[in-house]
């Protein structure tokens, strides 16, 4: 018998999150994940008159695939699946794993291979698609997050299944306080960075895209960036796991770049991908209150109440500041006081302090108002 909050969250991917309607297409991509939560989405979507398409993957045959991935392999497989997303009007990959390092032992330059070639069909979904990402509680996840299987299965559901409506009314002064500043300047332990977000429109992130949710984002201009940062929580890319990063950076361009010593150099050939890897293409703040600590999961990690993330490489498109790159890696800041604290500051105006925003407009989307 299928979990009934399987049901509750495969109805508000395919009615909210997707926005399904009669005649659309929709490619549900599974990783890992119950076969009867595919179930679930097959039925939600039909329910809607929508038209669902399936791809079932497995982390180890994903891995196996990229080991001894070529050229002409990669192309090939690019070929295939933007003929496919060209099809779709919506998609919803869920994504579990039973290891997050799977990945780890392919090496660098077939990982950078494979990316690259898959990035048209990435930036045709993010670009054309209304499309959602999300993963799956598995017990490598719970343990991640220092929790029990079942522990961690409510925590996830009650996250993924939140209010978003609710949260989406009070990101909106946000954006609009964000859409006329210029200046933003971030503070705190080991950071000191300012850069400007003129001209660019900031996005709010409540359900459509991501499940779990909760950011607001923008782009800096690409130039503009100075100064340096320290993030505090760990991140996973491509299947290392990077601790203590910290980036020192001129003119928009990432100088200096260190880690935990053995992943330094691993940190650098990333950042050495192509010429746009060095310079950042998001400032985001997160904002969900039911996820508090880091999990090596960015889907939940850049939402962290009290967090922000400022990310290398490429730009998403409604805040297109130029800058191009097979790489998009959000690296993320807790600013809440037993993480050390910081400040975030617009235009010379104070407007996070040590993870709460103080100005009387964003109240609403302090933790204690959005639950």
């Amino acid at each position: 018998m299928a979990d009934p909050r399987f049901a509750k969250l495969a109805q508000l991917l395919a009615s909210y999150s997707m926005s399904l309607g009669s005649g659309d297409s929709v490619l549900i991509d599974l990783m890992d994940t119950p076969d009867e939560m595919g179930i679930e989405l097959i039925r939600a979507a039909r329910s809607l008159g929508a038209i669902p398409l399936l791809d079932v993957r497995h982390s180890r045959l994903v891995r196996e695939l990229q080991l001894h991935t070529t050229p002409e392999h990669a192309q090939l497989l690019c070929d295939v699946e933007l003929a496919r997303m060209q099809k779709v009007q919506a998609y919803v990959a869920i994504r579990g794993t039973h290891n997050f390092c799977e990945g780890s032992d392919v090496p660098s330059d077939r990982q950078v291979l494979y990316s690259k070639a898959l990035r048209p069909v990435l930036d045709y979904r993010i670009n054309k698609t209304r499309w959602v990402i999300l993963r799956w509680p598995t017990p490598s996840m719970a343990q991640a997050a220092g929790m029990s299987t079942e522990a961690f299965e409510d925590f996830y559901f009650e996250v993924c299944t939140m209010d978003y409506r609710k949260m989406s009314q009070a990101m909106n002064p946000l954006v609009q306080l964000m859409n006329r500043t210029d200046k933003v300047r971030i503070v705190g332990p080991g950071t000191d960075i300012s850069f400007s977000i003129a001209g660019f429109n900031a996005i709010k992130c409540s359900g459509l895209r991501n499940i779990p949710d909760g950011e607001v984002y923008t782009a800096p201009v690409k130039t503009s960036v100075n100064g340096v940062i320290s993030y505090n929580t760990p991140t996973l890319y491509a299947g290392t796991r990077f601790e203590k990063i910290t980036l020192e950076v001129q003119s928009g361009k990432i100088v200096k770049a260190t880690s935990s010593s053995e992943t330094s150099d691993r940190l650098n050939h990333i950042l050495d991908t192509d010429a746009g890897a060095r310079y950042f293409g998001e400032f985001a703040m997160g904002v969900n209150p039911y996820i508090l600590n880091p999990m090596s999961d960015i889907l939940f990690d850049e939402k962290i109440s009290g967090s922000l993330h400022f990310t290398p490489g490429a730009a998403y498109s409604e805040t297109d500041n130029g800058n191009r790159s097979a790489v998009h890696w959000d690296m993320v800041l807790v600013q809440r006081p037993e993480w050390g604290g910081g400040e975030i500051w617009f235009d010379n105006h104070l407007v996070r302090k040590d993870g709460l925003f103080v100005l009387p407009g964003l109240l609403q989307l302090n933790p204690e108002n959005l639950k």
